[in-house]
């Protein structure tokens, strides 16, 4: 059985998404959108996909596959999502979901209504590295968390392949920081009470480039998220997760370079470095990875009627994580999540 989409969206990041799904067996991408012909013809000619429109409710309207991944920036997604359900499709959408939380909760319920698959393109869990961290705490090896740090920090120049990330009023919380709390919210689960800092140190953006998250989780364990892309090294960590968790039984270390040193009785080492696709290219190779895995598991969950990880209802409480940090860091006060 092949599994035909379509893809809006030919920007920066979506041909990664199409090298994937080329290479997950059993699908096909038969049709692509992009409101800018020449970005719609390099992505048509490079993935040989013959099916090309500037106008997605044309191309929703034609029809011909059951899912659509939806590539675009966050204003667009509501009425793109709505759309794809209202022609009863399966649908993957890029991070964020949706601008407020108003709109994410009537973009799950719309797919929900017409008895379909969502799913947020959350792919940052799905790191090889990651997911080999996670796989221990899962197995208890190290007991019950008590106490997390999830820290990325880079310089690197996030802006030259994506300029538009230099004008939002918001930024590491909403882009990247949203990744890192989702990552926190795999391994120790959900949260009641958050409380952030912010900081603009680039004085070329308009949003923040450094934000700390203190996250109380509902099992009562407290993590720590930091993002920076104000920080200087030699070696730059990008695009890579640093990751401290602290158990009743043990403790686990991700450290940047992909180390993770499990320390119970004894402490062993892992090398956990991801592959690199033969279409990747470090340092972004690890990111890459994770967008064939993400996609590889929306197709086992329709192969198997089961929903995603990080289903559009479960994302909903991802997304709350980044309207709380923002309004914890305008107003000085911890933000109950049950408030958003």
């Amino acid at each position: 059985m092949t599994r035909k989409g379509a893809l809006i969206g030919c920007g920066f990041f979506a041909e990664n998404q199409l090298h994937a799904w080329r290479d997950i067996e059993g699908v096909d991408i038969v049709a692509i959108c992009d409101r800018d012909p020449e970005r719609l013809k390099i992505c048509s000619e490079k993935f040989g996909i013959s099916r090309t429109y500037t106008d997605a409710e044309e191309m929703l309207a034609d029809g011909g596959f059951e899912f659509v991944d939806i590539a675009t920036t966050p204003p667009s997604h509501r009425p793109l999502v709505e759309r794809a359900a209202a022609a009863g499709l399966h649908v993957i959408c890029q991070k964020p979901i949706a601008e407020t939380m108003q709109d994410a909760r009537a973009m799950v319920e719309a797919v929900n209504a017409a008895g379909k698959v969502m799913m947020v393109h959350e792919n940052f869990r799905w790191q090889s590295a990651v997911q080999a961290a996670l796989a221990v705490v899962r197995s208890g090896e190290i007991g019950e968390p008590f106490f997390c740090r999830f820290s990325f920090r880079s310089g690197y120049d996030v802006f030259s392949g994506q300029p538009y990330l230099a004008e939002g009023e918001r930024f590491i919380i909403e882009d990247l920081g949203i990744h890192i709390l989702d990552i926190a919210r795999a391994f120790v689960g959900d949260v009641d009470l958050m409380s952030a800092s912010t900081r603009r140190i680039n004085p070329n953006i308009k949003g923040e480039d450094v934000a700390t998250m203190m996250l109380q989780h509902s099992g009562g364990a407290t993590s720590i998220v930091d993002c920076s892309y104000a920080t200087k090294r030699q070696v730059d960590a990008f695009p890579q997760t640093a990751i401290e968790i602290d158990g009743t039984k043990g403790s686990l270390r991700l450290d940047v370079g992909y180390r993770l040193t499990v320390e119970t009785q004894s402490a062993v080492a892992t090398d956990v470095a991801p592959p690199v696709l033969p279409w990747a290219e470090k340092p972004w190779h690890n990111i890459q990875e994770s967008v064939q895995t993400i996609q590889q598991h929306f197709v086992d969950c329709l192969n198997a009627g089961t929903l995603p990880e990080t289903s559009g209802a479960n994302n909903l409480k991802t997304f709350a994580l980044v309207e709380a940090a923002y309004q914890s860091a305008a107003t000085g006060r911890s933000i109950k999540l049950s408030d958003i």
